[in-house]
């Protein structure tokens, strides 16, 4: 009776401990499968406003603070934009000045807690950039995509896809650039987004089946004029457009690919972000398991999308060996497997989907040697 008694003790010690990891594996994948658009990601820390002065503003000393660039300011309810490090600045040991470009809505204040964000721009185009466009519904399979259409006279439209905790607004840092150069674009909120449909099961699939809806932008595109459409992603939306490079039935029309800062393993992206909630290791298995579980990811779809061998167009990366979200190797490989096709433009000292951030000039002037022979 004694060993009975131990042996059912010891199961049911066992089957808690099971389901205690599965429900952990299951909490870890969320950093993931819940990344909310335009809120930060896991691995951006939190800063505190130290004192503002005119154009200047005073901010926790850390590697985040101190990077090369421009970017967002956010808060809650607030943004600004802060430009490059003032090191002649006073500060005190503990603190990085950088330069205030403006405060776009609310106040920044000591004591505040932010964080920087790739997203410069906030409202729509005409409000942010003064570009008159067209707000337009696309079908979709879920339901009414809304995009902002920014008309100009060239046959070659450019479809810009945000990624990870960012939205729509993230494609304007760039939208000036195009537009001066007459390229319309369509510039897509997908489901999931605010004011677009859910997923069914209200999850991030990191692309697999949200390149459906990019897709959707292709076709609407050819049917309102497009000759051919360059594909420019971020992050997961990079990875929507190398799906629907290699599986939309309007591929053809497709010239050619800007990645930047491409996912092209969901398994080390889920890792790196349950890692940055101080998920133990041992338990990010698990939550690659239970992404699988929720959402049906399975690698070999990706690995497809990214296999070099599969690439048919011209195709510009950027990336950086600081992301913390993609690996940068991977991108590398692509570049080195396929360099009739594909240029990769390394950029350091930039966190994950702020290349254009990072170095404004040097990423426009590629963006323009690359987009040059596809006009």
């Amino acid at each position: 009776m004694r060993t009975v008694k131990a042996t059912a003790a010891a199961v049911t010690v066992a089957l808690a401990a099971g389901a205690a990891s599965v429900a952990a594996g299951r909490i870890a994948s969320d950093a993931a499968l819940k990344a909310p658009p335009g809120r930060p990601l896991p691995t951006e820390p939190r800063l505190t406003v130290h004192g503002t002065a005119a154009g200047r503003i005073a901010l926790t000393r850390g590697l985040a603070s101190q990077r090369p660039g421009t970017y967002g300011l956010a808060g809650d309810g607030s943004h600004a934009v802060v430009g490059p490090v003032l090191p002649t600045a006073p500060r005190s040991a503990d603190t990085v000045v950088r330069r205030l470009e403006r405060v776009t809505h609310g106040t920044v204040n000591p004591g505040d807690k932010v964080w920087l964000t790739p997203n410069v721009h906030v409202g729509n185009p005409k409000s942010a950039l003064g570009l008159d466009h067209a707000d337009v519904d696309i079908p979709g399979e879920l339901g009414a995509l809304p995009a902002w259409f920014v008309p100009a006279v060239r046959e070659t439209w450019v479809i810009t896809v945000h990624g990870l905790g960012t939205t729509r607004e993230h494609p304007m840092n760039i939208m000036g650039f195009l537009y001066r150069r007459r390229f319309p674009v369509l510039d897509l909120a997908y489901r999931g987004d605010l004011g677009a449909p859910r997923s069914p099961d209200g999850l991030n699939h990191l692309g697999e089946t949200e390149w459906r809806d990019v897709d959707a932008a292709i076709r609407y595109a050819v049917r309102y004029g497009a000759e051919r459409v360059i594909l420019h992603g971020w992050s997961t939306g990079a990875a929507m457009a190398l799906h629907a490079a290699t599986r939309s039935g309007l591929r053809d029309r497709i010239s050619g690919l800007v990645l930047d800062s491409p996912v092209l393993s969901w398994e080390a992206t889920l890792r790196a972000l349950a890692a940055a909630r101080h998920t133990p290791a041992a338990l990010l298995p698990l939550a690659v398991r239970a992404a699988q579980g929720r959402t049906g990811l399975h690698g070999g779809r990706a690995a497809e999308a990214a296999d070099p061998a599969q690439l048919t167009v011209p195709t510009l990366v950027f990336h950086g060996p600081d992301d913390r979200v993609a690996p940068w190797q991977l991108s590398r490989r692509l570049a080195d497997r396929r360099p009739n096709l594909v240029a990769l433009r390394t950029v350091p000292n930039a966190p994950h989907g702020a290349m254009w951030n990072a170095d404004p000039e040097g990423y426009e002037e590629a963006l323009r040697r690359f987009l040059t022979p596809l006009m």
